[in-house]
């Protein structure tokens, strides 16, 4: 199954089969295949649009991830309320251990600029995919 990026993610070839890979790892997961965004973080992400979206998730990679060791790691993204931390639990992008039990991402260091482009990279991907059970007409 091939997966396209919304024309404004240019992605490489290597890239996109980089997230085909993962997308296809997390869908395996029973836990990580369950979030799906509701009719009120549908609409929230209609009203803002990706724009405004992506510097959401980009501020709280940086805020909640982002430090060596994030204050309450583990329970730093709440699990509703905003279609970025939906997408972060379903992306596996959620808290430290998750990003290196699925990305190789490793803890107990600081995010470096690159970890934090592609942890929204990841984020925003699922966001247009059909993944996060949205609507490409919007």
């Amino acid at each position: 199954m091939k997966l396209e990026a919304n024309s404004d993610m240019m992605l490489s070839e290597e890239e996109n089969n980089r997230l085909e890979q993962l997308f296809s790892k997390l869908a395996k997961s029973k836990f990580r295949s369950r979030f799906k965004l509701g009719k009120k973080e549908r609409e929230y992400l209609q009203d803002k649009g990706f724009s405004v979206i992506e510097q959401h998730a980009r501020d709280f990679v940086k805020e909640r991830l982002a430090p060596a060791l994030p204050k309450n790691d583990g329970k730093q993204t709440p699990m509703k309320n905003h279609p970025v931390f939906i997408a972060q639990h379903a992306t596996a992008t959620c808290c430290r251990k998750c990003l290196e039990k699925w990305h190789r991402i490793e803890m107990g260091k600081e995010l470096t600029k690159q970890h934090v482009d592609y942890i929204v990279l990841v984020i925003m991907y699922w966001l247009r995919s059909d993944r996060g059970d949205y609507v490409s007409a919007i």
